[in-house]
């Protein structure tokens, strides 16, 4: 199974989750994906999506700019948009063995120009840059030499500023690491397409909760993993008791840790449901 996951980058938390099946096409349906998270997300304001190249679609795109959505999309590199980048030749430098570059493009299938953007990273400089290599003229040692990576946007922020925004993405690959190792995203199969995306709904919704909690609880300036927090608060041995009519519940923790330790407990006295999730930014 193949899922789909939307999150809110400056939140850290899930805002739709769709898993589908094994043998379905990449671009199929996300269409749909895409109208079903606006929709949990009506009444805000989005400032950018940032998606990978499974949704590079101009069926996609177009929706986008009807909506005047600002987005940037990795590229997938179908022979026209090499073709496209094999004839852009001004990049600017923008760190050791880093060029950038930008340039229009019209699919065939489009009724429009819409703007890419170049990222060209030197190999023995930056032998561990991401990108692909352009295999389309063998003979042209300069080809060989760079991985590239590239992204179509309606933005109209200067080339490099895309950039930086996009690469900012790399922190939902994170959220994704953290559902599968912590929440054990990818250890749900039961045998029953349905079955299992309702167990996998569920773990996203204990995602989101624990998310909610490492901001209006744990307030610490380090998002600790729930790795880290199954030991530092969850594993805690302790036991109650009764005095008169009340209970007590006593903790296994070191005199130094209960003060902190307490004051989380403080704080969620003060947390007040529900959160109102905005999406303002960038």
């Amino acid at each position: 199974h193949h899922p789909l996951i939307a999150f809110i980058g400056e939140l850290r938390m899930a805002v739709n989750f769709w898993l589908r099946s094994g043998n379905t096409h990449t671009t199929n349906n996300i269409y749909g994906f895409m109208e079903n998270t606006f929709e949990r997300l009506r009444g805000k304001r989005i400032g950018l999506l940032r998606a990978d190249s499974g949704f590079y679609d101009g069926k996609i795109l177009e929706y986008l700019e009807d909506r005047t959505t600002n987005y940037i999309i990795a590229a997938k590199f179908y022979r026209p948009l090499k073709l496209a980048m094999a004839r852009t030749k001004t990049y600017l430098t923008l760190d050791d063995g880093i060029e950038i570059a930008e340039t229009l493009h019209k699919s065939p299938d489009w009724d429009r120009q819409r703007r890419f953007i170049i990222v060209r990273q030197e190999i023995s400089r930056r032998p561990k840059a991401t990108g692909k290599q352009l295999r389309l003229f063998e003979e042209e040692e300069i080809y060989r030499n760079y991985r590239y990576s590239l992204f179509v946007t309606n933005l109209s922020l200067p080339a490099k500023a895309v950039w930086d925004l996009y690469r900012e993405r790399s922190d939902a690959e994170n959220r994704i690491k953290e559902l599968k190792e912590d929440f054990g995203v990818d250890s749900f199969n039961v045998h029953d397409f349905f079955a299992t995306e309702a167990a996998l709904n569920w773990v996203i919704m204990a995602y989101n909760l624990m998310s909610l909690f490492r901001q209006a609880v744990l307030k610490t300036a380090t998002d600790h993993r729930l790795k880290t927090l199954r030991y530092k608060l969850f594993g805690i041995g302790s036991y109650m008791t009764q005095h008169g009519n009340r209970r007590i519940l006593k903790l296994a923790l070191a005199m130094k840790r209960r003060s902190w330790f307490m004051g989380l407990w403080e704080r969620t006295n003060l947390f007040h449901w529900p959160v109102i999730l905005s999406v303002e930014k960038p």
